[in-house]
């Protein structure tokens, strides 16, 4: 049973969350029906307010939920139900044993972005905790080469570069083999490092060495950087402070493409993190993120939006995702659908 205030404070964070308008005694009273005075109420309010649960807006005399609010509410207030349509649409997914693990991520968070009008975020386990397991050069071509690299966690990488004339098929193979031995083994984010120490070595055995080092070095780079995979970027438009601001919404996006400030938000020490507002210098943008568990890997799926986005919605949902994944994925692909 909810104390009068915590009552109170609720139905202000649930109908900020719904209408994105500051709400005073009186709105509180006509729509939730509440059998209080509207000077019990404001009484209520202002120790709120004194507490910091809520904040006065300038535009007028209502009051918002600060982001002490949220927090308290996401702890303590949320009814935590799922979405049923949720529920229905993910074990279709789950049933298919055909898809791969990175077509059943990217699903997931696709329904996770449509049922809660957020972005979701897929970001990889940190560099450190993978492998470099094998190169490969796949020719396409006389002079197109396609260079793959694997991790022992199972990603991939590759990128497809022009073979100079001059440049012989036994050289490209001899590059591949030196790289290989040296650095198959060497954790993701210390490849650039160990590629630069490698060099003088390529070029003794190697005539026009530099072209296919400075592929493999590029490839290197763009294979060390945080991984992300961004799904929903267009229900931004279902939000109002991104629909209406377009400093906020450029804000935003800007954001959206720096995976390494997400990753930073991200809190390894639970399984379950919300971060709320103050992203980045965006003051009106929370994320929350779970762990998904995949072999040996450990990702994180998010999601981001809104400070004001539902907070009751957004978690019950992420974490019902995040647990049928974990078990999914323990289970090698064979969750029977059971909830």
């Amino acid at each position: 049973m909810l104390s009068r205030k915590d009552q109170i404070l609720k139905y202000i964070v649930e109908y900020f969350i719904k209408n994105a308008e500051p709400v005073g005694s009186k709105t509180l009273i006509e729509v939730y029906n509440l059998p209080y005075s509207s000077a019990t109420i404001r009484n209520e309010m202002m120790a709120l307010e004194k507490d910091g649960y809520i904040e006065k807006t300038h535009q007028s005399s209502g009051r918002v939920p600060s982001s002490k609010g949220y927090r308290y509410y996401c702890d303590h207030l949320r009814n935590d139900e799922v979405d049923k349509d949720l529920k229905n649409a993910l074990q279709t997914i789950l049933s298919n044993k055909r898809k791969s693990i990175e077509e059943t991520l990217e699903k997931s968070c696709e329904i996770l972005s449509h049922m809660t009008s957020l972005v979701s975020i897929v970001l990889g386990p940190e560099e450190g905790e993978e492998k470099l397991a094998s190169i490969q050069l796949i020719p396409i071509n006389d002079n197109t080469v396609t260079s793959v690299f694997v991790t022992d966690r199972g990603y991939v990488e590759n990128k497809t570069f022009i073979v100079q004339e001059g440049i012989k098929a036994d050289d490209l193979v001899s590059c591949v083999k030196i790289i290989n031995d040296r650095l198959v083994g060497t954790p993701v984010n210390e490849l650039v490092d160990k590629m630069e120490s490698i060099k003088p070595l390529i070029s003794e055995y190697i005539v026009n060495h530099d072209m296919i080092y400075q592929a493999l070095l590029e490839t290197f780079v763009q294979f060390a950087s945080d991984r992300m995979s961004l799904y929903g970027r267009e229900e931004l438009f279902n939000n109002p402070e991104f629909k209406e601001d377009a400093d906020k919404l450029t804000r935003m996006l800007k954001l959206l493409d720096n995976s390494s400030a997400l990753k930073e938000v991200k809190d390894d020490k639970d399984e379950v993190n919300v971060h709320i507002g103050d992203i980045e210098g965006n003051p009106d943008v929370s994320m929350i993120s779970a762990k998904v568990k995949i072999g040996e890997g450990e990702n994180t799926i998010a999601l981001i939006g809104p400070t004001r986005m539902d907070y009751d919605k957004a978690l019950s949902a992420l974490e019902y995702i995040a647990s049928q994944l974990n078990d999914y994925f323990e289970e090698g692909g064979n969750n029977d659908g059971n909830t």
